[in-house]
């Protein structure tokens, strides 16, 4: 195992082992895990089998994340400029992309080819768009770095989701409006998964063009050109998923259709979760306190940090955006999820068992404590919210 160190003239030799090195491939194999049921369907001819990967997420996962627990261990920072600069962790998010094209690939053709039943298309296109949801994380864990390469490897991955303004999106406007009432991607205390669904996915579509489109404007570019990102990522989907209509027949156009929604969705439920009912501070010049580790939920827990490239720590990505997955921190006194990103998309499904469990942690917060000024609100929850909790 690789073994990093640095000597300090206050502290000695300082090592660091990251004993995580080799499970981060988990998070390479994540997006063809869901073949399992695929080869099972084809070995015993029987439907349900191809259920099996949605099982195993929303049951399996969350148990073991129970079962392992948390890691709250941190690089020695002496020693993270010698983590980032190895090429390994790197290598492992270029190894991923093609399996995301891969695992699209085999299901178009197992719905394509075989005369399933409605039911089983459409959760063979859920299970699909889920795993193509991870391709969304790779790229954006990608997208946030500041070389060429990556960056263009971000848009190709945003191709198998049709899903090409995120990081547009993501980068230039939700992280600079992250956990404020002006961001369409931050969740509000009291406001349902569903009915940020309808916020989040028109509104973020909305403002990534429109950034786009202002930063095209500012070098003289026309909106309509190869020069716009959006539109290049649009491009390589139109081809991808044009090609498996062409292939496949018209099956494909319900298929995908259900595919791209469900793989938006997993970044919808990924947003709802990060940033619910935290509000950063408005100052007097009528701009926003600095994103602090406090303004994101943070997930220590192991099994689902190893399979999603450490998309947990949000709480440190939100406050050091540009830094690599292998490197994320963790902070006391932060708030902490009380369980791992499947199983809290399934609570989140459910709203009033969610706002059981999270409501009352939010107003728990060291930095809250219960003042409801603190605290970003649905609008249109305010008064009931207000009257359930009590003004501050």
């Amino acid at each position: 195992m690789t073994t990093y160190s640095i000597e300090d003239h206050q502290e000695g030799t300082i090592t660091y082992r990251d004993k995580k090195r080799y499970f981060w491939l988990i998070s390479v194999f994540m997006p063809i895990f869901p073949l399992t049921g695929v080869i099972l369907f084809y070995q015993t001819g029987i439907e349900w089998t191809l259920c099996l990967p949605l099982l195993i997420n929303y049951t399996v996962m969350p148990v073991l994340d129970w079962l392992i627990g948390s890691d709250t261990n941190n690089p020695p920072e002496q020693l993270v400029p010698q983590l980032e600069a190895d090429k390994y962790y790197r290598f492992l998010t270029y190894a991923t992309i093609p399996l995301h094209f891969v695992a699209l690939f085999i299901f178009a053709y197992v719905v394509g080819t075989n005369d399933l039943s409605w039911w089983a298309i459409l959760v063979t296109a859920i299970i699909a768009g889920g795993y193509s949801g991870l391709g969304i994380n790779t790229a954006h864990e990608l997208g946030h770095k500041q070389t060429g390469i990556e960056q263009l490897l971000a848009k190709i991955t945003l191709a198998v989701p049709a899903y090409g303004h995120f990081c547009v999106e993501h980068n230039r406007g939700h992280h600079v409006l992250v956990a404020t009432p002006d961001d369409p991607a931050s969740s509000r205390l009291g406001e349902s998964i569903y009915a940020f669904t309808l916020r989040e996915i028109p509104g973020t579509f909305k403002r990534g063009w429109n950034l786009e489109k202002s930063r095209l404007n500012k070098q003289g570019k026309s909106t309509w050109s190869i020069h716009n990102d959006i539109l290049q990522s649009y491009l390589m989907s139109a081809v991808l998923q044009g090609g498996l209509i062409y292939a496949f027949g018209l099956v494909m156009l319900p298929f995908l259709a259900v595919h791209n929604f469900w793989a938006w969705y997993q970044l919808t439920s990924a947003n709802y979760i990060e940033h619910y009912g935290l509000l950063r501070e408005k100052k007097d010049t009528g701009r926003y306190e600095r994103c602090q580790p406090h303004h994101s939920w943070n997930a220590n827990y192991i099994m689902t940090n190893l399979a999603l490239f450490h998309l947990q720590r949000h709480s440190d990505h939100h406050a050091n955006p540009i830094r690599r997955y292998q490197s994320l921190r963790n902070f006391k006194d932060i708030p902490e999820l009380p369980n791992g990103y499947y199983g809290m998309y399934l609570l989140a499904y459910i709203p009033w068992l969610w706002y059981r469990v999270m409501d009352h942690r939010v107003l728990a917060l060291p930095h809250i404590n219960g003042d409801l000024s603190k605290v970003n609100i649905c609008p249109r929850k305010r008064e009931a919210i207000i009257a359930r909790y009590g003004a501050s």
